[in-house]
């Protein structure tokens, strides 16, 4: 029986092993994570009226024969037009056993490129979740927001970790581990998770972040340290601690607090509620055990934000709650950390740009 938990790396492996994840080609060992596991792309992409949710009664290709426009094969890579929505099959399927969950979401670097990518499933009533005990396949729904990409079969754009049983710590949880083992530089705001905010007054310069501009070229997912910001970013500077942000505008700033997953922890960034009316941190995402651990060669790392102005100019100022980190227990303790057994982009970090971009 597993402990309660969110399961390690070698629990993913053990669940490979006994067929309960199934790819149509072997799952290779570099899509597994400590808390996680990486899905790929299949080879074709339907273009669709609009996002969907398959609903209680349906299946997602029956809703795709409601709302698919066309095909197209990515074999050899396809462009993925901005604005477009697509839904692509995976190439794994789950069947997993009663008692567990699973939740995705996109993985860090997709989620800066502003590309909205969610799984949805069979008689699916939420995007990203898995219910319990789900026998079926999976699919991704692509909708690029700011650049249009070249995406091909088995590229990994999102993650999915999986639940046993009762995973979240408690606020006392929380405040018992900071104590125990320092999460957060600087003074924890623990409520419903770990609070953080923005940093608009950094150390050095007046470089706070980056803006997409809005009539670029396409990125190509396979393409790292490739291309040049200046082509698809302004920079945002400011010597006053405050930006505007502009209704519809993607932004990527950095969190002023630099943040730890000790390795028996896993986290899920989720958007700041009260704040929704103007502003959201665009992307949950998925924190592995490890993350700015020092043990791992961190020292804290700060969080990347993803951030859209929603129908009003909104003033964000240095140090304004922007979002929320939920921490979840292990089930058990990863054969590898992030940052230090495994190959991580983006261990110790500051404001950084996705990996497609060169430093």
């Amino acid at each position: 029986m597993t402990n309660a938990g969110v399961l390690a790396d070698h629990q993913i492996r053990d669940m490979i092993a006994a067929g309960r994840i199934v790819g149509q080609t072997p799952i290779q060992d570099d899509q597994i994570q400590p808390a996680s596991l990486d899905l790929r792309l299949g080879h074709t992409a339907y273009r669709v009226r609009a996002s969907f949710l398959a609903g209680r009664t349906r299946t997602v290709t029956a809703r795709l024969q409601d709302f698919q426009m066309h095909a197209i094969e990515l074999d050899g890579g396809a462009v993925l037009e901005k604005g477009c929505v697509y839904v692509v099959p995976l190439m794994e399927r789950l069947h997993l056993p009663k008692g567990m969950t699973a939740a995705a979401s996109a993985k860090s670097s997709i989620g800066r490129l502003d590309l909205l990518t969610r799984i949805i499933t069979d008689h699916g009533v939420e995007f990203d979740r898995v219910p319990e005990g789900y026998d079926g396949p999976l699919y991704v729904e692509i909708c690029p927001r700011s650049f249009s990409v070249v995406a091909s079969p088995g590229q990994m754009l999102n993650q999915i970790i999986f639940r046993q049983g009762k995973t979240l710590m408690s606020d006392d949880d929380l405040r018992a581990l900071h104590a125990q083992t320092p999460i957060v530089s600087g003074d924890p705001v623990i409520s419903d998770g770990l609070g953080f905010s923005v940093d608009l007054k950094p150390n050095e310069g007046t470089l706070v972040g980056y803006r997409a501009k809005p009539h670029t070229g396409v990125v190509d997912l396979s393409k790292l340290n490739h291309y040049d910001p200046a082509e698809f970013w302004e920079e945002v500077h400011t010597k006053d601690g405050w930006i505007i942000l502009d209704p519809g505008a993607f932004y990527i700033l950095v969190s002023r607090e630099a943040i730890v997953i000790p390795p028996m922890q896993a986290a899920e960034m989720a958007p700041y509620l009260a704040m929704v009316g103007e502003f959201r941190v665009h992307y949950a995402g998925f924190f592995d055990p490890g993350f700015g651990y020092a043990q791992a060669g961190g020292s804290g790392s700060r969080g990347v934000l993803e951030v859209r102005c929603h129908e009003a100019p909104f003033v964000l100022e240095h140090g304004q709650v922007v979002g929320r980190l939920v921490y979840e227990n292990m089930a058990a303790l990863p054969a590898a950390l992030y940052g230090r057994e495994i190959k991580s982009n983006y261990q110790g970090q500051g404001l950084k740009l996705s990996k497609h971009f060169k430093s």
